[in-house]
């Protein structure tokens, strides 16, 4: 059976970030399905919740599991919250799982910290999106910088998004994770914090550094990312076969 993808975003962006490995898989075979969470994106004005973002993921995952194998791949938020999901103590029917861009445990003076950072942002004329968009226009290739905020930024859901994860059981969840896992960081991503407890509490997992890359790995490098996706799937079809 051919190997169906699940792909979630991270916080503030949309599926849109998505497109150029929507675009590899399309042309590879392979159905994929790029959701957007609640609060973001075509569902801008809903309000996030934990539990309206596990059903969006469970509901693509389960539908796609009706076609073959899934490979669920998660950037950042959307990354923390398949860890929880994949790990659930009900195993989800989930063949393969890449974790980029997550390897942190939203709690305590890190989260902290990012909150007060972003309310910073938001704080600054036109919600610091100038600055944003500075920064974007310097790191982002340009096949992939109009893709990054095209489904537009989800700047009113991002304090109770932040807020919500810190209920996350991360560590009991990627002990229960019994799939083949990789685990995708740039370089100089910020939330490589605890990469290494990461890989030590994980029983199935590989670690892929993508060199002078930032916490942005698909979009900054969006043909490094397709190969690890080309990874995945070859172990799973080796796998299925």
């Amino acid at each position: 059976m051919v190997v169906q993808v699940v792909l979630v975003h991270g916080i503030r962006t949309s599926a849109t970030m998505w497109r150029a490995q929507v675009e590899y898989l399309t042309a590879r075979g392979n159905p994929v399905t790029a959701v957007d969470l609640p609060g973001h994106g075509s569902r801008m004005a809903e309000e996030f919740t934990l539990e309206a973002a596990f059903e969006t993921i469970d509901s693509a995952v389960r539908a796609a599991a009706g076609r073959g194998p899934v490979l669920l791949s998660g950037h950042s938020m959307g990354g923390l919250l398949c860890i929880e999901y994949v790990g659930a103590e009900q195993p989800p029917p989930v063949a393969g799982f890449i974790a980029a861009s997550c390897t942190a445990i939203p709690r305590g003076v890190g989260l902290a910290t990012y909150r007060v950072l972003a309310r910073g942002f938001d704080s600054l004329p036109d919600r610091g999106m100038w600055l944003t968009d500075r920064m974007l226009d310097r790191i982002l290739p340009d096949e992939t910088r109009s893709d990054f905020g095209a489904g537009g930024y989800a700047l009113d859901a991002q304090d109770i998004a932040l807020r919500s994860l810190s209920v996350l059981d991360l560590l009991a969840a990627l002990h229960r994770i019994d799939v083949p896992l990789w685990f995708v960081n740039g370089q100089w991503d910020q939330l490589r914090v605890n990469e290494r407890l990461f890989m030590r509490v994980a029983q199935h997992a590989e670690l892929i550094v993508v060199p002078r890359t930032t916490h942005h790995v698909t979009v900054m490098r969006p043909r490094v990312f397709d190969a690890v996706l080309e990874v995945a799937l070859a172990t799973l079809e080796t796998s299925d076969g």
